[in-house]
């Protein structure tokens, strides 16, 4: 990525951007068969961006339709897998040639700063991309231990079309995610992204029409959950649905699967992802750093956010000092300022949303923050709870506000961490080695990190336990296994030529 321009120079570039605001079926851009549309706005100033496609039930089924016609046909399922890799590597570079342009889009529809869109989220869409191209053609099947006289295939083929449904809060980085693994497969994907953040689906779409990805096989259906989702989740035409978001809409998609086709479902739903801090914890600075990274990266509208600091009496106070100091520099504003670190909450309905625990964390012991910085926009905020089950320690509020809860001991750390609907993601900071892992394998997440926030990398499944979703994971080789059916191809060898009569 190139160097980050000033403030003025992103707003010039987001003046001039061309925006797309039709749905992409069947490899061109079309209104929605109603006519009707929907503003998209820019959540930082509440100025109208443009308006885009409402689509309805009859622009899935189209959708749908061209999805299962270009599956059967073969023009990408069966095309070869070489061939497959190019395209998708071709799709990467121009990503890169437009890396800029995607940066600017994502930053004013979702709010995200310029600078979390420059360095990591179109950087890391891109590596994706790339990433699972270079497997299609490395993924072998197998052969099954079976006799001398049978032989057993055991291979993977695409499970057909697929519905991806994406959140709002890593709009282009989660369509990566999925398209992925899922065109790497062979699959046919129609992408419904959230309503509030649909930009940038839609001009990857218009990149892989243009890097080659054959008509049909790469549709994005925008519109609201009732008209989009809901028929998407129901269609008996779609074979499986990859869900990324709340809780609440992934239970929906298991009822629309079940009150259709039985198709399959992946969730990768919300969290309460604790933050374990010991009192052994090395280079309390720089656990401080990592604390305020995982709380409000993002404007703390991640499923993996570090949102709950369970912290040992014995480094608390020393702790949370380096805490507040580290958070005081993200600097709350605009956006397109690249020195700015909390941008816009996504809209004014999640920003009222999050306003209420605000209120919340007025009943508590607040730390530091607790302010409303203009109509969309809230400081980072720190609010010890002295309940373990208050509200501000239960409930995922997907904004920058970390809760503090303070144990006595390793155990009461655990405890505390596990007492949780959730499962997505932990981390633990500590200085003995053995008490990392055992604390690493006792945390009931699909992903834990010793002495550091993350969520890995493209090489290492993420996921969830509990309510945190289950069915399949996002990145990894994993991936690529829940786009796929397996087949059992058994042949019989036994030789009869004895039994011939001349």
């Amino acid at each position: 990525m190139a160097d980050l321009l000033t403030r003025a120079e992103y707003e010039a570039l987001a003046a001039a951007l061309e925006l797309p605001t039709n749905a992409f079926i069947d490899g061109s851009f079309r209104p929605a068969a109603s006519g009707k549309t929907f503003p998209s706005t820019n959540p930082a100033t509440g100025v109208p961006l443009c308006e885009i496609a409402a689509c309805d039930a009859a622009d899935v089924d189209l959708a749908v339709a061209k999805a299962r016609e270009a599956f059967e046909d073969g023009r990408w399922s069966r095309m070869h897998p070489g061939a497959r890799k190019d395209v998708l590597i071709r799709l990467a570079k121009l990503m890169t040639r437009n890396a800029r342009e995607l940066a600017v889009m994502e930053s004013v529809d979702s709010g995200k700063t310029i600078y979390d869109c420059e360095t990591v989220d179109v950087p890391e869409a891109i590596h994706v991309i790339k990433w699972h191209a270079e497997l299609i053609d490395k993924i072998y099947d197998q052969l099954a231990p079976a006799s001398d006289n049978h032989m057993a295939m055991i291979v993977r083929e695409p499970v057909g079309v697929v519905g991806l449904v994406l959140p709002w809060n890593f709009p282009l980085l989660m369509l990566a995610w999925k398209i992925g693994p899922a065109l790497a497969a062979g699959c046919s994907v129609v992408v419904k992204p959230a309503a509030e953040t649909t930009l940038t689906a839609l001009r990857m779409a218009e990149l892989a029409h243009e890097a080659g990805v054959p008509r049909g096989v790469f549709n994005v259906v925008t519109g609201s959950g009732a008209e989009v989702g809901e028929p998407l989740g129901r269609h008996p035409d779609v074979d499986m649905v990859s869900f990324t978001g709340s809780t609440v809409t992934g239970r929906r998609f298991l009822h629309y699967s079940a009150d259709s086709n039985l198709k399959e479902v992946v969730l990768e739903l919300g969290g309460k992802n604790p933050c374990i801090v010991l009192d052994d914890a090395e280079d309390l600075d720089a656990v401080a750093a990592h604390v305020v990274n995982g709380a409000f990266w993002n404007m703390g509208e991640n499923c993996s956010a570090a949102s709950r600091l369970i912290v040992q009496s014995g480094v608390k106070a020393a702790l949370l000092e380096r805490v507040k100091a580290h958070a005081r520099e993200w600097i709350v504003g605009d956006p397109l300022d690249p020195q700015v670190r909390v941008g816009a909450l996504v809209s004014p309905v999640h920003f009222r949303k999050v306003c209420s625990y605000l209120e919340v964390a007025k009943a508590e012991k607040i730390h530091l923050g607790g302010k409303i910085i203009g109509e969309g926009f809230i400081e980072p905020t720190i609010a010890e709870v002295g309940a373990r089950d208050a509200k501000l320690a239960v409930e995922e509020i997907f904004g920058p506000i970390l809760t503090v809860i303070e144990v006595s001991s390793f155990d009461e750390a655990i405890a505390v961490a596990n007492d949780t609907d959730y499962g997505l993601a932990a981390s633990i900071f500590t200085a003995n080695g053995k008490r990392g892992l055992r604390g690493a394998r006792a945390l009931r997440a699909g992903t834990v990190t010793v002495n550091s926030f993350g969520e890995g990398d493209i090489t290492t499944p993420f996921g969830g336990y509990k309510q945190s979703g289950f069915g399949g994971r996002d990145n990894s080789i994993h991936a690529h296994d829940q786009y796929t059916q397996l087949k059992t191809i058994w042949l019989d060898l036994t030789d009869h030529s004895d039994a011939c009569v001349d």
